[in-house]
């Protein structure tokens, strides 16, 4: 999947989100530092803030960091000439030597994928953790405005006996297992976000998305959905390796980039805002069924390999509440089945 500027469908996805209710201006003649610049949510978002570059001079400069090369030479080829993107190559594990001040600083690189966290348990710990620390120290350097941090629903662990998770609720995450090293060093991250807060006066927002989807996913990851989604692109029987039932909220990756955005402009110092909205809360078979009736397949049942034992995650209820970021104005439109199909269509063209 290389870039997907010049695919109609993803041009309409990302126009959408220019219109969506958001203060842009907030972002006019600003600097935004972005770790993760070509994962699911990053290169959607700098899609979306060069649309608004190019196509209504808003004059936003966005640096993208990413470890590879090749990826941001392929994902962003039509802006390498464009003097509002530049971009990075570092592995955030490391200290980052940055010579321009920023506005705003995004930190959304994280692996995300079942096979990482069986495979490389010490990258994602520390591309959390050190990731954090060392994109908290720029944004104390620069004097950023906002420091935004992308969490994961998968800080809640296992939550019992609620209907739905508010901010404040938490379960347990059982952290002797290999598995926990996700979830605990996003909560590690989080702490360390409140820190900064309270010793380096660093404004932070943290965000907590429930399981996202979209054109811009990696084809190649473990995760569920995505392997929902190559199997429909595919026109293959859609293989589910549960018995389904699980519970979970869903975004589409637009709606995260929205999220991110409405924070960014209007998000409280040391608050945590749910992703996530009602029409997206689904039983993982139903996703599979969704995926499975767009190009009139069968959900069909397989049994996962070892390492995606090791890897996946064993709750079985992540509905999330996102009373409080609806209240800063962010809302979701569009339907989940929708959302699947538009997907399907970018990435099978």
């Amino acid at each position: 999947m290389n870039n997907l500027i010049n695919n109609n469908y993803y041009i309409k996805e990302i126009k959408e989100t220019t219109q969506k209710k958001i203060d842009w201006l907030f972002l006019k003649n600003k600097k935004i530092l972005l770790s993760g610049a070509t994962g699911l949510v990053g290169r959607f978002f700098i899609d979306t803030i060069m649309y608004k570059n190019m196509n209504e001079n808003l004059n936003c400069t966005i640096i993208g960091i990413s470890r590879k090369k090749e990826e941001i030479e392929k994902y962003f080829s039509e802006y390498l000439e464009n003097k509002n993107f530049k971009y990075i190559i570092q592995d955030v594990q490391f200290p980052i030597d940055i010579k321009s001040d920023v506005d705003y600083v995004i930190h959304a690189a994280s692996n995300t994928s079942p096979t990482q966290y069986a495979l490389d348990p010490i990258g994602t710990i520390l591309t959390n953790v050190y990731g954090t620390k060392n994109l908290l120290d720029i944004a104390v350097k620069t004097n950023a405005r906002k420091f935004i941090f992308i969490s994961s629903f998968e800080v809640y662990g296992k939550v019992m006996n609620l209907e739905e998770i508010k901010e404040d609720d938490f379960g347990v995450v059982n952290c002797t297992t290999l598995r926990s090293c996700y979830p605990e060093s996003k909560k590690m991250s989080e702490s360390l976000c409140q820190a900064y807060s309270e010793q380096k006066g660093v404004n932070i927002s943290i965000l907590r998305l429930a399981r996202v989807f979209g054109p811009t996913m990696n084809m190649n990851s473990t995760l569920a959905t995505a392997q929902f989604i190559k199997n429909g692109v595919n026109k293959e029987n859609i293989v589910l390796k549960s018995d389904g039932t699980q519970r979970y909220s869903y975004n589409y990756v637009s709606d995260v980039v929205s999220a991110i955005l409405v924070v960014m402009a209007k998000g409280k110092d040391k608050e945590a805002y749910n992703v996530a909205d009602e029409k997206y809360n689904k039983q993982l078979k139903e996703f599979a069924e969704i995926v499975a009736n767009q190009i009139n397949k069968k959900v069909i049942f397989g049994e996962p390999n070892e390492i995606e034992k090791k890897g996946h995650s064993n709750s079985t209820m992540n509905i999330l509440n996102s009373d409080k970021l609806k209240e800063l104005g962010w809302r979701v439109n569009e339907k989940m089945n929708e959302k699947i199909d538009v997907t399907l269509k970018i990435l099978g063209e």
